[in-house]
């Protein structure tokens, strides 16, 4: 199109070249041409305003749209002037903050050391990987070459390595036995209850249980992992208890001191937004698709079914299989299973905010979620290996859905938004299980009555049924009941009332109270009170299996009847996976030292009670002796002035003979 010998291009436009039909000389030659403008025409000079105005904010809009090309044409060097001011700031903060606090900025250090490896890890991949590569490539070959006896070296020598660990670890503690012996009868109950016996993959079962004892060796028996896990459940602690802000505004100081629904089920909002937030940011998929990395490595396992079993160590049973919503039509049965169990053998990071702001310790349900990934791949393969030929096998180009969210306000708001549906769902079932569990426990006590048979309950029974395996799993004889009371409502009805209860035998015991109340006990020990903790945690309950299905069969319609058929046998895997969990923690518990009494009592308050006066009590009520009217006292206390006055206050607290 020409007009007045000048191209109106698209180009034209963009670097700011007016139209000459509105600028004013191309006006004066329309007007001329047309003999001049009416001077009696509305239309006519509405036009000229309008070309006019055209012209003028054309030319205004000139400048802005200069510096908007430059901005774009330079966007890289603006981009790493901006990265390179931040990271001068970033320095400078943190050299001010190391020179007036070392000991206080310690984290900073580890998270600032942290982040700087996995940017030069980065940098070093990306410019000198290949070459690294090329040079090491003579070496993997020899290795190649050499792994078939290899492995078998290695193999023996870690086995007679972990058989003389295993006999001088327990020679100390002949009780940790009990749990190795309940983490070898599990492995063989699963391997007898096999899909396919022949077909078993010993390198993804060794590689998964080996992986888990070295995450529960490093986790509850060396200081850093004691102290990172510590330090980890500390500041959930501290991050959760942020939500005392929000609920407190909207409900009230009253309410959430007293009522358990505004406490404890506000956090899952406060949770379920931040992980939201992080997805946004991407971090939860780097952290998600470095660990799905090191398991597919070592264990051998498909890209999907292993992304999906790292993803439920953050999120629920229905939201991991989302990781893989693209492939799930395509996996086998076996690889299904895996996904199933993986979402029955952890809990949701949402959960376990609700299940830290119980009481349970953070450390352990942290700990729990970690080791039980690995552990969970493996025995899946070992209950239903694979058959069928897997289109993901050696796959590396899974991609994980980053959400539709625009800006991380947006991502924040639908993470609250979403959790109102769980919260509602954890209400419900809590008002409904806990009445269905009164409504059992009131039938049996009638049918019990009938035979003399007095306070028979739903607890009663399943502590029967299930001692044998609390006692297996490492809980004392005498814990064994109460472990396996709530190992019973954790399978048969949910673990969120499990945990409720195991709460408040952990607050008991954590107030002093006497260890029998009468027949009942009112606390169990804090080894039967780790294992329980272990053991409790995951999803692996009847009625999860309606969850399961319901969310997998809303990704892949198509495959509701293969998803039924193996979902009971996931079940099975799945409380399998959270019993070898806390066989490991009873293998591996150390007992926590109490210290020395006298040095304790001497800076004591005896005004209330805890769990150190509780235990330090006990201590001097089985030192002391009264013969003939004479009260003495035996070992370290004998040369105590103040053993008497504080025998006085121990007894001022609890029932003894010495008293």
């Amino acid at each position: 199109l020409e007009m007045e010998g000048n191209q109106i291009t698209l180009d034209s436009f963009e670097k700011g070249t007016d139209n000459p039909t509105f600028s004013f000389e191309g006006e004066e030659r329309h007007y001329e041409e047309r003999g001049g403008p009416s001077g009696d025409s509305k239309e006519e000079r509405r036009g000229e305003g309008q070309g006019r105005f055209s012209s003028y904010c054309r030319k205004a809009l000139q400048p802005a749209s200069k510096a908007k090309h430059f901005c774009k044409a330079h966007a890289t060097v603006f981009r790493k002037v901006i990265l390179g001011l931040l990271g001068v700031a970033y320095l400078c903060y943190f050299i001010a903050a190391c020179y007036l606090n070392f000991q206080r900025a310690i984290a900073l250090v580890v998270m600032t050391a942290v982040v700087v490896f996995f940017i030069c890890w980065r940098f070093f991949k990306k410019y000198c990987g290949a070459k690294v590569l090329l040079l090491l490539r003579p070496v993997g070959k020899c290795f190649q070459k050499s792994w078939p006896w290899l492995k078998w070296l290695m193999g023996v020598a870690l086995l007679a390595g972990l058989i003389v660990w295993l006999a001088l670890d327990t020679g100390r503690n002949p009780e940790q036995l009990i749990s190795l012996g309940g983490f070898c009868v599990l492995v063989l109950f699963l391997f007898a209850c096999s899909k396919h016996h022949s077909a078993v993959s010993w390198r993804a079962v060794f590689w998964g249980l080996g992986l888990e004892f070295l995450l529960g060796l490093f986790i509850l028996r060396t200081t850093p992992g004691i102290q990172v896990f510590q330090w980890l459940g500390d500041q959930v602690q501290v991050f959760l208890g942020y939500t005392t802000a929000g609920s407190s505004f909207v409900f009230g100081n009253t309410l959430i001191q007293d009522v358990f629904a505004f406490q404890s089920l506000p956090i899952i909002v406060f949770f379920s937004c931040a992980m939201s937030v992080l997805y946004y940011l991407g971090i939860m998929q780097w952290v998600i698709v470095k660990i799905s990395w090191l398991l597919q490595l070592s264990m051998g396992t498909a890209s999907t079914e292993t992304l999906s079993v790292a993803g439920n160590i953050f999120v629920g049973q229905t939201e991991a299989p989302l990781l893989i919503r693209p492939y799930l039509a395509d996996m086998t049965l076996s690889e299904v299973h895996a996904v199933i169990t993986g979402g029955f053998s952890t809990i949701a990071g949402s959960v376990m905010g609700a299940y830290i702001a119980f009481g349970i310790d953070a450390g352990s349900l942290i700990a729990a979620s970690v080791m039980a990934a690995p552990c969970a791949l493996a025995m899946s393969k070992l209950m239903y290996p694979e058959v069928e030929e897997s289109k993901f096998k050696g796959k590396t180009n899974v991609r994980i859905d980053s959400g539709q969210e625009r800006n991380i306000l947006e991502a924040a708001s639908n993470g609250a938004a979403a959790s109102v549906v769980l919260v509602a769902n954890i209400a419900a079932n809590l008002i409904a299980f806990l009445a269905v569990l009164e409504f059992i426990n009131s039938a049996l006590h009638w049918f019990g009555s009938l035979v003399d048979i007095e306070d028979l309950t739903f607890q009663m029974i399943c502590s029967y049924v299930l001692m044998p395996v609390a006692f297996l799993m490492g809980a004392d004889w005498a814990d064994s009941p109460v472990v396996a009371e709530l190992l019973g409502i954790k399978i048969f009805l949910n673990e969120f009332v499990a945990y409720q209860q195991l709460a408040t035998y952990r607050k008991n015991r954590l107030s002093g109270l006497e260890e029998w109340d009468g027949n009942r006990k009112q606390w169990i020990s804090e080894r039967a009170e780790t294992i329980t903790t272990f053991a409790l945690c995951g999803f692996a309950n009847l009625s999860s299996i309606g969850i399961i299905l319901g969310g997998l069969g809303s990704i892949a319609p198509q495959r509701k009847g293969e998803f039924a058929s193996v979902v009971v046998r996931a079940l099975v895997t799945g409380i399998c996976v959270t019993m070898l969990n806390a066989c490991l923690a009873g293998l591996l518990y150390v007992p926590v030292e109490v210290g020395d009494c006298a040095t304790f009592f001497s800076s004591a308050n005896f005004s209330s009670t805890s769990y150190t006066i509780y235990t330090c009590c006990k201590q001097l009520f089985a030192s002391s002796v009264l013969e003939n009217g004479t009260l003495s006292f035996t070992g370290s206390w004998a040369g105590q002035a103040e053993s008497v006055l504080w025998l006085t206050e121990c007894c001022g607290h609890y029932n003894h003979t010495s008293c």
